[in-house]
């Protein structure tokens, strides 16, 4: 998750939305130390076997909140939970050869489903609040490495 200037259309519509509908009800943190409980947590949750490995995000990643591939999540010492969630789903939406759906409506359903059952947040009101920024997502969103 990179917030720079370069960041394209899709991104910066999911960013603004993330800030408006999903950061206001979600205040918790993860520390470093336990993220990748929290990565294991999720992947079992979704039926999957060999998660990614957390590492630290260089110090030379100015603009880079976190970022993630199939393999590896790259995250700070602390992150909020949503900002993870984010994450996962980026690696969810990832193939093995680290070709990803950017921000696109199979990361965005999946991020929608992580939200819903990790996060707690109301599915409804999520949805809607993606329909009124315009933002498509897949209802239905399967790991992009089990097609």
């Amino acid at each position: 998750m990179s917030r720079g200037p370069n960041e394209g259309t899709a991104a910066r519509r999911l960013y603004a939305w993330e800030d408006a509908a999903v950061a206001p009800h979600d205040r918790s943190s993860v520390p470093f130390a336990r993220m990748q409980a929290l990565v294991d947590h999720v992947w079992a949750g979704e039926g999957l076997r060999f998660p990614p490995r957390m590492r630290p995000l260089p110090r030379q990643a100015r603009r880079t909140v976190a970022r993630a591939t199939r393999t590896a999540i790259e995250a700070p010492a602390e992150l909020p939970s949503w900002v993870l969630l984010h994450e996962i789903a980026h690696a969810l939406t990832s193939t093995a050869e680290d070709e990803s759906d950017g921000h696109g409506p199979r990361f965005t359903g999946m991020y929608l489903r992580l939200l819903d059952r990790y996060a707690r947040m109301n599915r409804a009101a999520l949805e809607a609040s993606l329909r009124a920024a315009g933002i498509a997502w897949d209802p239905d969103p399967r790991p992009a490495f089990l097609d």
